[in-house]
């Protein structure tokens, strides 16, 4: 994973952020992204210890791991809290955790399935963002950036309605939020990421569901992890879009205009 090393962003360097579900995938290309920018980050996992601990090798001066179960809304206030304390502070959180749990139809969904995806994925990043707000407020402002899907838009593919109506809420989240914490020096933003090639779609896609979906990019290809970090670095820095919030970059291959 590249820690995108060649960028020179200047007002990330010593920032104090929080990335949650930070041990593979789009949050460890971006948990990498940051540190390369000299940023100080809390590098979130729930399960996957040994990938946290790989992101967080090459800059263990400036790299902290924190575990927690973001279902549990208790565990998730508790990141938040240890990330700070960890970090001696907070200047941004990337609300990126989330995860699909299984590709279920609507009516086969349990309802203890519909508590823990919605938990999971939407509930979290309300939690984490109001615990984190105290924080931003005394570092003199900061930024939240949210991790949406394009399935906010689309109602996502086979099995995964309940997983889009948890991102629809993420991606409203992000629009009501901004214009709750703007007075604060707060911006908050997301990103929506598209076909990724993750883990993620390993587990949850076929190869015929997936190759049915990259069939409809423009682009002809899924999007890798580390092509999702630029947009996460351009939302932080005050200085490249300091006149940015309630926005969603939609980073998908062309696969949704709008």
């Amino acid at each position: 994973m590249s820690s995108r090393s060649e960028l020179n962003i200047p007002d990330l360097a010593g920032k104090r952020i929080l990335v949650t579900g930070a041990s593979a995938g789009i949050g460890a290309a971006v948990a990498l992204g940051f540190l390369g920018q000299g940023a100080r980050v809390a590098i979130h996992y729930g399960a996957n210890r040994a990938g946290a601990e790989r992101v967080a090798a090459g800059a263990a001066d400036r790299a902290v791991v924190v575990h927690g179960d973001l279902a549990d809304l208790a565990d998730t206030e508790r990141v938040v809290h240890e990330a700070a304390r960890l970090l001696g502070g907070l200047d941004g959180i990337v609300n990126n955790g989330g995860n699909m749990l299984g590709r279920i139809p609507t009516a086969a969904a349990t309802a203890e399935h519909f508590d823990r995806v919605v938990d999971l994925n939407a509930r979290s990043v309300w939690q984490a963002s109001i615990t984190a707000v105290p924080y931003l407020r005394q570092a003199g402002g900061g930024f939240i950036i949210n991790t949406t899907s394009i399935a906010a838009r689309n109602g996502g593919g086979q099995g995964a309605v309940l997983y889009a109506a948890a991102k629809s809420f993420v991606s409203n989240l992000t629009r009501g939020q901004a214009k709750e914490f703007v007075a604060d020096g707060i911006r908050v933003n997301a990103v929506a990421p598209g076909v990724i090639q993750t883990a993620f779609h390993d587990r949850y896609t076929p190869a015929d569901l997936l190759s049915a979906q990259v069939g409809t990019i423009p682009m002809a290809r899924a999007g890798t992890p580390e092509e999702c970090v630029g947009a996460y670095l351009f939302l932080a820095s005050k200085e490249l879009s300091g006149y940015l919030t309630g926005q969603i970059i939609e980073v998908n291959g062309g696969q949704l205009m709008v």
